[in-house]
């Protein structure tokens, strides 16, 4: 049996959590799913350009872990970019810095993440006056 996956820390959420081809409908196209962890990824080894070692520490990850993300997530960037596939960004075993107290956002198979738009919250994890006032 495999040994559980720990829980990564992330500074906060993408802006959007759809990214798609111009012009095509989001119904039409196949869907890219990446992970908040693997975006996190991304964005510190990439936009923010720290060594690996470092950017590991700030995820409170392994630097192999850290190399596997990373490299998850440029395969699955690549993919959507090649094949004008929709790359959506949500879910996974993370900590959300940020807040009073960190969330986990495990997907669809756990809590609700924010990106999940039919478990009550819009697609950029904002919440209506409507859906407040419902929950």
């Amino acid at each position: 049996m495999p040994r559980p996956c720990c829980q990564r820390r992330v500074a906060g959420q993408p802006a959007a959590a759809v990214f798609k081809p111009l012009g095509v409908p989001l119904r039409d196209l196949e869907t890219v799913e990446m992970t908040l962890d693997e975006f996190e990824a991304i964005r510190l080894a990439d936009l923010d350009g720290l060594y690996q070692e470092s950017a590991a520490a700030q995820m409170e990850v392994s630097r192999p872990t850290f190399s596997r993300i990373t490299a998850s997530a440029h395969r699955k960037l690549a993919d959507a970019l090649v094949h004008g596939k929709a790359l959506r960004i949500g879910g996974g075993p993370v900590l959300v810095a940020g807040h009073r107290c960190c969330r986990r956002h495990d997907g669809p198979d756990g809590p609700p993440s924010p990106f999940d738009t039919q478990a009550g919250g819009s697609a950029n994890g904002a919440t209506t006056a409507e859906e407040r006032t419902a929950r």
